[in-house]
């Protein structure tokens, strides 16, 4: 009896382990008829397990002369990414923009590596057994620091760097470091302080002194104590809180003076056009280009951070205004949304939008969805939008029939060569929305301000100088129109 139950468990420890075998098969097995309608690359089960390198990142520099000229070399970094969705071509171009990020920083870039994951890890963001791995990987390299393609939450930031033992950054607090770099004026610094302290508060942390306690009320201490008093962090927190009150105040100020020079421009009827784009996309070269204004241009991201507004003039004479605005990227951080509101504010109060792409960019549409995402944000989905697809010179010229044919109110520049720009210029004098009101007038000599306000705010058709003064055929606003009417060929 005890023979034939061990036979039969014996046979049927060798049936699982069959069915074990035929299953690994299976799973490791491929066939053109059953795999080949799947989407997207199938990987092997270690490969879909292991942390992915992703090869062409490091920015490491061999050459000895090289070392030598470089001007700043700050934190040697890995840069870690969770691809949850997407390809793996979207995962790299994810990673590969990061490293743009870091370099744009300062930093050096010497590894970057991708864990596929359904959603990120709530502990460690990659999960702990993979943060092991990110471990090995920092000390073989020699990096200092860890930058993690995303927003980490506190907990996540602590528990990550108590795993690989250096700093641990997100996406977040390294593009708010590069803002901080690039801000010149006093409203671009105040904006980038103000989303920095935002980051900060729910991140701040305390060792040893920081939670001490600080004395109670009375003098002296002793008997005259009262209560625990507050932690050095709670005081700390506190002087933030402080600090952002104040500096929404100063922003506020600011603000208004903007509001001012805004408001004179709409009771001049003079007509605004904003430059918005993704960062790099080539706003400020295109600016320069257009008006002549002398922005600074650099192949970097935010370059430019500061707002800038230009007066110009379309072929027919018509002045109107041409602002550039920050540059936007793929999940800009809330933080900077909410404090740059202010200036974004010149993209929703526009009359028209130029809506700026890298054509020589691998997913230009990409980079238009994340633009969009924020002028949404801001409450600009009315205003007109012209896509210009910049760069045209190094593009590929399948790619940009291929976007022109998607995007149907578009042209193709670069404002680097000048092409395109002329046809540009008319498109937007088209574009720009005209005076209501046509009005004839046989204005005096004697009244030449009224001539010059025709020029500005109006767009003048025909122009003649007779014996008795200026005949002017010209489309005007209601305001100016009132004041040309006493010299209307009717009033006389």
């Amino acid at each position: 009896m005890t023979s034939s139950s061990s036979t039969s468990q014996d046979s049927e420890r060798f049936a699982h382990a069959l069915r074990a075998d035929a299953l690994m098969e299976e799973d490791v097995a491929w066939s053109h008829e059953i795999d080949g309608d799947r989407d997207g690359d199938q990987f092997d089960r270690s490969e879909r397990a292991a942390l992915r390198r992703v090869a062409g990142l490091s920015t490491e520099l061999e050459d000895v002369t090289e070392v030598e000229y470089r001007q700043l070399r700050l934190e040697r970094v890995v840069l870690v990414g969770v691809w949850t969705s997407g390809t793996a071509r979207d995962a790299d171009n994810s990673l590969a923009e990061l490293a743009a990020l870091a370099e744009t920083a300062g930093a050096l870039v010497l590894d970057g590596v991708i864990q596929r994951r359904d959603k990120p890890d709530a502990a460690t963001y990659i999960g702990s057994g993979k943060a092991n791995e990110l471990r090995d990987i920092v000390i073989e390299s020699g990096a200092d620091t860890v930058i993690c393609d995303g927003e980490l939450s506190p907990g996540q930031l602590i528990h990550l760097e108590d795993v690989v033992k250096v700093k641990v950054i997100d996406r977040t607090a390294l593009i708010l470091d590069i803002f901080a770099q690039h801000a010149k004026s006093r409203e671009g610094k105040a904006q980038v302080a103000l989303a920095q302290m935002q980051y900060m508060l729910p991140r701040l942390r305390g060792w040893g002194q920081s939670l001490s306690r600080q004395m109670g009320g009375g003098k002296g201490g002793g008997l005259a104590t009262r209560g625990p008093g507050e932690t050095k962090i709670e005081t700390d927190r506190r002087r933030i809180r402080e600090k952002m009150a104040k500096m929404r105040r100063e922003i506020a100020e600011m603000k208004t003076g903007r509001d001012v020079k805004r408001q004179e421009r709409r009771r001049n009827k003079v007509p605004s056009v904003a430059i918005a784009g993704y960062t790099n996309a080539g706003k400020s070269s295109l600016l320069n280009r257009l008006t002549g204004a002398g922005v600074l241009v650099e192949n970097a991201l935010f370059a430019t951070l500061d707002p800038t507004v230009r007066r110009a003039e379309t072929p027919s004479g018509r002045v109107y205004t041409l602002a550039d605005t920050v540059g936007f990227v793929r999940h800009l951080p809330h933080h900077l949304v909410e404090a740059f509101r202010s200036t974004m504010e010149e993209v929703g109060d526009s009359d028209l939008i130029l809506h700026v792409v890298d054509g020589s960019h691998p997913n230009p549409e990409e980079q238009l969805a994340a633009v969009r995402e924020v002028i949404r944000d801001v409450g600009a989905t009315g205003v007109p939008e012209i896509v210009v697809i910049n760069k045209a010179d190094a593009a590929d010229p399948l790619e940009l029939q291929r976007l022109m044919r998607v995007e149907k109110r578009s042209i193709a520049v670069s404002a680097r060569t000048g092409q395109g720009i002329d046809e540009l210029l008319a498109l937007i004098d088209a574009e720009l929305p005209r005076p209501a009101v046509e009005v004839e007038a046989l204005i005096p000599y004697t009244h030449g301000k009224l001539v010059a306000r025709a020029h500005t705010e109006g767009e003048v058709i025909s122009e003649e100088h007779t014996a008795e003064g200026t005949l002017l055929k010209v489309r005007v606003h209601e305001e100016l129109a009132s004041d040309l009417a006493p010299y209307t060929p009717a009033a006389a």
